[in-house]
């Protein structure tokens, strides 16, 4: 973009067409001020109609051309509206030609930070309002496993999650979640998944991202969790046969309790349509106070006040290389984590002071 211009008042042809080299500021000023010399007050009284025009001076006028060429160089400077059109055409155009890149997984990093995530915050932020705490108990570096309980009839708090991590860990990290099968069967669901990092719920991809250094994320109660009834909401469900602990073992990862507070009440569960569900061909068919009696509004979650915590990291790299396969440690080490979540839940509920707010 050009740079912004100051045309003389007095109609002079610019410096620049003139003679090459820059204008020096003293001269500048000297011209503009030469170019705005006093104007006879019958010259004003003939333009204005109520004669205030014949009170203006010089200097107003000049100070008026100086906020002019402020704002004109306001808009040019770095982050105004040019640079952030710059930024989005050139986003734009490596996405038309493919000078983009995703790993193995099918994560889109670019995508996930400038588009993806742009569009979870406002949910985030404004509608459930997340508070976060504890997210400096994620390490700024290296492998770690993030295990969380799993509520809501959807899977709204996975999402959340990855706001959280990405937008409050000091070090910029990323999460990278593991999904059910479900997930990825779903087209278009499947897309958007495997942009933001998600990836399958095996022990294989699990174990492939930590040895990568990654945080991943993990929500063992499964849809044993996500699909309990509203009677029964922050009782954690099982934890599986302690596959998580397994994995975080051999990549000698930390585990990281996670406890979220707000997604049981986003879609309420009263009942379950287990004929549906099987003609369907899906874990469970919720009944709420509004789906399926409104149609697509009952898919509108309640605007609950969300809190994620992280607890204090489990360490497992002191444990041998054998210790992941003996079963008793991974039954220990599974109950730990899923009493610190439950207790950490029990306690965020009591100092809870509303649903709502």
């Amino acid at each position: 973009m050009a740079d912004a211009k100051v045309i003389p008042f007095g109609g002079e042809e610019p410096r620049s067409k003139r003679g090459k080299g820059k204008r020096p500021g003293r001269a500048r000023t000297s011209r503009m001020s030469s170019s705005l010399a006093p104007v006879p007050p019958q010259r004003y009284l003939d333009r204005a109609e109520d004669g205030r025009a014949a009170q203006a001076a010089p200097e107003e006028l000049a100070a008026a051309a100086e906020g002019a060429c402020g704002q004109a160089a306001e808009a040019a400077r770095p982050g105004g509206w040019d640079r952030k059109l710059a930024h989005g055409l050139s986003f734009l155009r490596r996405r038309i030609t493919g000078e983009y890149e995703v790993d193995e997984f099918g994560y889109d990093e670019e995508l996930t930070d400038q588009v993806l995530m742009s569009a979870l915050r406002p949910f985030y932020e404004k509608y459930f309002r997340v508070e976060v705490k504890g997210i400096e108990n994620i390490p700024d570096k290296g492998a770690a496993l993030v295990v969380a309980n799993h509520s809501g009839t959807l899977p709204v708090d996975g999402l959340m999650l990855q706001v959280a991590v990405h937008d409050h860990h000091p070090a910029d990290r990323h999460i990278r979640m593991l999904a059910a099968d479900l997930v990825f069967m779903l087209p278009g669901v499947n897309e958007v998944s495997r942009k933001l990092g998600h990836t399958l719920a095996c022990a294989e991809d699990a174990q492939q991202l930590l040895e990568r250094g990654e945080v991943v994320g993990v929500m063992p109660e499964g849809f044993k969790g996500i699909g309990k009834p509203f009677s029964e909401r922050y009782k954690l469900q099982r934890f599986g046969r302690g596959g998580f602990v397994s994995t975080a073992l051999r990549a000698g990862a930390p585990i990281v309790p996670c406890s979220i507070v707000g997604a049981e009440e986003i879609f309420p569960m009263l009942g379950n349509s287990r004929t549906m569900a099987r003609l369907l061909g899906i874990p469970y068919f919720p009944l709420t106070p509004s789906w399926p009696w409104l149609g697509p509004l009952g898919l509108v979650p309640l605007p609950t006040k969300w809190t994620i915590q992280f607890g204090e990291p489990i360490p497992t790299d002191g444990y041998p290389a054998e210790a992941a396969d003996d079963p008793m440690l991974m039954f220990n080490l599974t109950d730990q984590v899923r009493e610190t979540i439950q207790h950490t839940l029990y306690k965020l509920l009591v100092q809870r002071r509303s649903v709502f707010f």
